[in-house]
């Protein structure tokens, strides 16, 4: 299982591509660098807090987990 400083790591890296691949969207489809940041900012801040928690939701799922300690 991951700890919660290496899953909050892992949040924010794909936040960051995230926040970056939205603002190059919001400004093609709106041709504006402020709007486009925007919405992409926007969108990062919900993102993070939804993949964060359900990366926490799915830590307490035993499902399709090796249990089995190795050798």
């Amino acid at each position: 299982m991951d700890s919660k400083s290496r899953l909050l790591s892992k949040a924010v890296t794909w936040q960051i591509l995230g926040l970056l691949s939205m603002s190059v969207i919001g400004f093609v489809f709106t041709g504006s660098v402020r709007a486009g940041g925007g919405i992409a900012v926007a969108g990062c801040a919900v993102g993070f807090v939804c993949y964060f928690l359900h990366e926490l939701a799915w830590a307490r799922i035993p499902w399709g987990r090796n249990m089995s300690k190795p050798d």
